[in-house]
């Protein structure tokens, strides 16, 4: 009697579950590339749900992806807010001047109105059609920026680490506006089909605010916000360095977390192993001049590193693979993962 191969679902669901499944699952987070593939431009691109939709699908086919990824470009939150996105054509949209020009106008801001707003209803619009063609085989990602992030595109960095620390009462206003923002925007994508939230949260690494920070600023809106969210979250921290956070991360009820091609991917595993599972640690800036064997010595290592037991998901670093990257290294990425990747990791055990 054979037994029927996992579906992508499945196979990311045993993982998380901290178990071997059939395989390593793969999420390359490519965004950029579903342009190419339709032979659009990228503001073309993002400005049809049917396009964004026939570019995941047609991108999880050709590298075996294991999610669906239904995020567009981080300044489409600051669109939703009523500002300016500037598109180029060769990377992502980026957002234009912040829009909160001075800290007063915090006390009259008010959030976008999801039923409301053009650019979310697209997204959300690309998720239900995600979900009624992928039959439920396929998890479906959802994206948000956190509150404490965000305030990086509405007013700009330096305006913002003011806030931060000389007008404690309008960082916690504009903390509260946002997180509200926040969680109605993911229990909205999860409505329309989203399996899952991806919440990218790069301000509150290491790499920015210290340990202490984190704990004071972040940890207790990322708590709340992470508990109201009405699905699982896979906490993202965008390339920068969170191994002295993991264990708060883990009290949040992430059931993931994006970590840093900066930290080493076996000492993270050993950090969280049975707690919370590891999405990462590709460096997608050095991806772009890779030959196949250093994708493949790449993927290899990385696997050996954080793959048995489970609770690993092979994917980038970042959560977005540069448009830079060509197709055949995210092919060889993908057939690495398919050499290597599948269980058991025998291998692993003859590795020096």
């Amino acid at each position: 009697m054979t037994t029927a191969p996992l579906t992508s679902l499945q196979r990311v669901l045993i993982t998380l579950g901290h178990q071997e499944p059939d395989r390593v699952p793969l999420f390359l987070l490519v965004t950029l590339h579903g342009a190419q593939e339709l032979g659009l431009t990228i503001k073309d691109y993002f400005s049809r749900a049917e396009y964004v939709v026939e570019g995941q699908l047609r991108m999880a086919r050709k590298y075996h992806n294991d999610c669906l990824y239904a995020f567009f470009y981080a300044a489409l939150e600051i669109e939703a807010w009523g500002g300016e996105v500037i598109f180029v054509e060769d990377g992502p949209p980026n957002a234009s001047q912040p829009f909160i020009h001075t800290s007063a106008q915090i006390r009259t801001l008010q959030p976008p109105v999801i039923a409301e707003t053009p650019c979310l209803q697209r997204v959300l619009e690309t998720i239900r059609q995600l979900h009624a063609r992928s039959q439920g085989t396929t998890p479906i990602i959802g994206v948000v920026m956190a509150p404490f992030s965000l305030p990086v595109m509405q007013m700009g960095f330096e305006a913002y680490l003011d806030l931060m620390h000389e007008e404690p009462e309008l960082f916690a206003l504009l903390m509260q506006i946002n997180e509200d923002f926040c969680v109605a925007w993911a229990n909205a994508q999860l409505a329309a089909g989203a399996t899952a939230i991806c919440y990218f949260n790069p301000v509150a690494s290491t790499t920015i605010v210290s340990r202490e920070q984190f704990l004071r600023l972040d940890y207790p809106i990322s708590t709340r916000v992470c508990a109201r969210i009405k699905g699982p979250v896979a906490f993202h921290f965008a390339s920068g360095r969170c191994l002295p956070l993991l264990a708060e991360v883990a009290q949040t009820g992430a059931v993931a977390v994006g970590v840093s091609t900066l930290e080493d991917l076996a000492t993270l595993k050993q950090a969280v192993a049975g707690k919370v599972s590891l999405l990462g640690n590709l460096n997608g800036i050095t991806m772009r001049h890779w030959s196949d064997a250093q994708a493949e010595t790449t993927v290899k290592t990385a696997i050996a590193a954080a793959g048995p037991g489970g609770g690993f998901i092979l994917a980038d670093n970042h959560g977005e693979i540069p448009f830079q990257v060509p197709e055949a290294t995210l092919l060889a990425i993908a057939e690495a993962v398919q050499r290597w990747g599948t269980y058991p990791l025998h291998w692993t055990d003859r590795e020096p």
